[in-house]
């Protein structure tokens, strides 16, 4: 079950609260996030719901029967959404378009990608300046004086930054700087970096594991709420299955499943998805009719010569042409 505590409990009603659910054999655990206060219990006992409804200082109270309780959609009426300020949204009907880079590569490359932003109207810039790499030899982006750089220059034109982050002990000098932080999908169950993310007062975008399943996921997001942030973001980004056809399969059955299960908004990553750049736009829009709530695409104005991922960024044509379809198929969408 989900508790909802009303604003400003104080101690007393709180522990009065938790003992009563202890009560009935259920243990509890209590979250603070940004946006109220949480018990969660867990049991198997049925009870009576009046026995816990009559008391003061509790506002709601949700059976949820899904393991993992606070991102579940079974105690939330409307889904949520995601606020990143000067008009900048993701979910709760606002579509979230986000290119960019795999890899920062320096001050041109950012200048250059800013202003094929703001020419198509997108608002949020993706790239990596930590890169997690199969090869140990390959670029492993700018660190933390290429993400300041790119905060300079983003700020100045208005743009929001999402960006991976990899280990515990990036997150504090990272925090400042970043709009979003994207925990990418060799990190999904890295539960001491979510622990820390549920600590932070910055939306966070969590990708599907390489070879994960959704509920995988959703639990993943689930140590984030229960450590205390809620600002929370899904992405399906594509699994590894058999087929070799392509670099994975851009699974689009998860996108509506997500947000039948979750209230959390759900990103689809086509480049990632399919990894062929001529295919990625076919697959984007294909997330867009899924009802997918936003897409993050790679974007490099030369990209045979990008650092990383090359095979499948678009060029800034294909990127005008991806992002003018995108928008006519929500607007579509929407119309249905």
């Amino acid at each position: 079950m989900i508790i909802q505590l009303q604003k400003n409990i104080d101690d007393n009603l709180r522990r009065q609260i938790v003992e009563k659910v202890n009560s009935l054999k259920y243990s509890t655990t209590e979250v603070k996030t940004q946006k109220g206060e949480y018990i969660v219990g867990i049991g198997k006992k049925e009870f009576d719901i009046r026995q816990l409804g009559n008391m003061k200082g509790i506002a709601d109270i949700h059976i949820v029967s899904d393991d993992y309780k606070l991102v579940s959609a079974k105690w939330k009426v409307e889904q949520s959404a995601i606020d990143l300020g000067d008009g900048v949204k993701i979910g709760g009907g606002d579509f979230a378009i986000m290119v960019g880079p795999c890899s920062i590569e320096g001050e041109d490359q950012i200048v250059k990608t800013i202003e094929h932003m703001k020419e198509n109207g997108v608002k949020i810039m993706r790239g990596g300046v930590f890169k997690p790499r199969s090869s140990p030899y390959s670029f492993r982006g700018m660190g933390i004086e290429g993400l300041q750089l790119w905060y300079k220059l983003a700020r100045e034109a208005g743009i929001k930054i999402i960006t991976e982050v990899m280990q515990v002990s990036q997150i504090e000098e990272m925090v400042e700087y970043v709009d979003v932080f994207q925990v990418g999908a060799r990190n999904t169950q890295n539960f001491n970096l979510l622990d820390e993310l549920g600590k932070v007062d910055k939306p966070v975008m969590i990708k599907r594991g390489i070879s994960g399943t959704i509920d995988e996921l959703l639990h993943s997001a689930e140590y984030v709420f229960s450590a205390g942030n809620e600002k929370l973001i899904l992405c399906e980004r594509g699994i590894r299955t058999y087929e070799k056809a392509t670099r994975n399969t851009l699974d689009l059955n998860a996108i509506p499943v997500m947000k039948e299960k979750s209230h959390l908004p759900v990103v689809a990553d086509p480049s990632h998805g399919i990894g062929i750049r001529r295919h990625v736009e076919p697959m984007t829009l294909a997330s867009v009719m899924a009802g997918a709530d936003g897409v993050i695409v790679e974007v490099h104005e030369k990209p045979e010569e990008a650092a990383s991922d090359g095979q499948q960024t678009l060029n800034f044509r294909e990127s005008e042409t991806l992002i003018r379809r995108v928008k006519a198929a929500h607007e579509m969408l929407l119309s249905f």
